[in-house]
């Protein structure tokens, strides 16, 4: 039989009342009777190493995860748009998405560009747009968690100058980048310079913020896009482990300690991702697997003494290939599903796919939608109202000891042969997914993988949304605002300013120099996306992608 234990009231940060059906309090944590060695080992209480039972003693009895939707289309003021009606809903925080463009490095007037501009993500040039786009929100108020990886250390320079014209002191600021290079070689494809110096730059902004901007992860290691390009569960907790890995080694090899910068670090962690079944208590143990695994490799691998640094924050969102665009009303269903094991798992941030992302860019109503599953769990379900509530229970320890061997395994097996990097540069990560993926692909076209309303329990019947109607159309006269704005910067900027600053960013790159203060100087003298980017090619190179067939 299972303990109460209330420890919430010992507590400085005010801890929320919460009631059973009976009028009985709800104890903010449960326990054993008598705790033994093994479960202290192992589990050990809320905001105690090694934080398998979550990061904080109250967990959302003394506040809830922040909710994010991903949003950000069009021009500035079209996603400053947005970003109004979402806050209005009752979203907590900002994710903000990116025209490919602009995660490439390519200003809106580049000929490569023009198809692109304003097309699944907001185009931002110039520090002007990124100040646009937060025009009348408070950013000392709103968490931002931005999408961004090889132009990572310009956009930054670009909200951080939007900080300052605001009047907002850059410690008092809260967000995420998510700066996660090495992911983009392993599966989403975004990137512009070669590995190793791209890893200088997650480097120059984890060192940064770290003594600038503490309260901004400079990095979310992001297992979402690798889940989605074929790795099975455990790959997609150990994969980004070792990619975290391999950023730390670039900080130590600087003089840094684990102390000095991991706080900064974050992850954002799949849920209903990756290649095989999806189950619910497996998909908690793993998040629950990945806790204990970074606390007990931070203290005994790091020698950390910080708690901060033990603590493995993260986020959460679902992978949009386990939205279907048949019925895909069913998808929120699945929705439900993957936000509970993420408050289940305790997760720190949820942003989920929306019911049609598999067809469209998501309409308001499924956006809101998708946040109302995230309230009506907070609000109406009561598993936020005890911390870590599956604890204790026979098949969730033990599916979480059965992933945490596995996560482990594999972390091993890729360290020992000297880290990942190596194996990104060759192409062999690539391939031994890929060859995953055509197989999952391979038993759901077979049928023996069941999804509902695809595969099997099908009707013949084709649903209005995904037939077409009403979908989404891109507003074709983007792409000539967008060119005016950014005609109008460069117009008005002091040429010779902007001539000087781009030749100290080239002489930068050249030294081993942090970046970050040369990028955000030439961000104020109204320097673009593209020419930062082109003056740190001539200076990197070209990344080339190895054969992966």
């Amino acid at each position: 039989m299972a303990k109460p234990k209330d420890n919430g009231a010992k507590k400085e940060r005010p801890v929320r009342e919460a009631a059973y059906n009976s009028g009985k309090p709800v104890p903010v944590v449960y326990e054993p009777d008598a705790p033994d060695a093994v479960y202290q080992e192992k589990l050990g209480a809320p905001g105690e190493y090694p934080y398998t039972r979550g990061i904080y003693p109250t967990m959302y009895r003394g506040s809830l995860w922040t909710m994010r939707q991903y949003a950000g289309f069009s021009t500035s003021a079209d996603t400053n748009a947005r970003f109004n009606f979402l806050l209005g809903n009752g979203q907590t925080g900002l994710s903000m998405a990116y025209d490919l463009p602009t995660q490439l490095g390519l200003d809106s007037d580049d000929e490569a560009a023009q198809d692109d501009v304003g097309r699944l993500g907001v185009a931002v040039d110039t520090a002007q747009d990124m100040a646009d786009v937060f025009e009348g929100i408070p950013l000392d108020r709103v968490s931002v968690s931005h999408t961004i990886n090889s132009t990572a250390a310009i956009i930054q320079a670009f909200w951080l100058i939007a900080a300052e014209r605001q009047g907002v002191a850059l410690e008092k600021l809260r967000g995420t980048f998510q700066n996660d290079m090495l992911k983009e070689y392993i599966g989403r494809g975004t990137w512009i310079f070669p590995p190793r110096p791209s890893m200088r730059l997650v480097a120059d902004i984890i060192e940064y913020n770290a003594k600038h901007c503490p309260r901004v992860n400079a990095v979310s290691v992001s297992a979402t896009h690798i889940a989605e390009t074929g790795a099975t569960l455990a790959q997609d907790v150990a994969f980004p482990i070792l990619n975290a890995l391999a950023y730390i080694r670039e900080l130590t090899a600087r003089g840094l300690h684990v102390d000095d910068f991991v706080p900064t670090m974050s992850f954002h962690l799949s849920v209903g991702g990756g290649v095989g079944p999806f189950n619910l208590l497996e998909s908690i143990g793993k998040l629950r697997a990945a806790r204990r695994i970074w606390a007990r490799t931070m203290k005994e691998k790091y020698g950390a003494k910080n708690p901060k640094t033990m603590q493995l924050k993260f986020s959460t969102g679902n992978c949009g290939s386990r939205m279907a665009a048949r019925e895909p009303l069913n998808n929120i269903v699945r929705q439900t599903l993957f936000t509970l094991v993420a408050v289940l798992g305790g997760t720190r941030s949820v942003n989920m796919a929306c019911f049609d992302e598999a067809f469209e860019i998501p309409s308001d109503e499924s956006i809101r939608t998708a946040l109302r599953i995230q309230q009506v769990i907070a609000h109406e379900s009561g598993v936020a109202d005890t911390v870590d509530p599956l604890a204790g229970g026979y098949a969730v320890e033990a599916v979480t000891d059965q992933v945490e061997a596995e996560i482990q395994a594999i972390v091993d097996d890729y360290e020992s042969r000297g880290g990942i990097v190596s194996f990104i540069e060759s192409g062999e990560i690539q391939r031994l997914l890929a060859r995953q993926a055509y197989e999952h692909q391979r038993k759901i076209a077979q049928g023996e993988q069941v999804w509902v309303g695809v595969n099997k329990f099908t009707s013949e019947e084709e649903d209005r949304m995904s037939a077409g109607e009403g979908l989404y159309e891109a507003d074709d006269s983007v792409l000539e605002k967008q060119k005016e704005r950014l005609a109008r910067v460069k117009a008005a900027r002091d040429a010779g300013e902007a001539a000087a600053q781009l030749e100290k960013l080239a002489r930068a790159c050249e030294s081993s120099e942090n970046l970050v203060p040369y990028l955000m100087d030439a961000a104020r003298a109204g320097l673009t996306v593209g020419e930062m980017t082109g003056v740190m090619r001539s200076a990197f190179g070209a990344y080339v992608e190895p054969s992966v067939v």
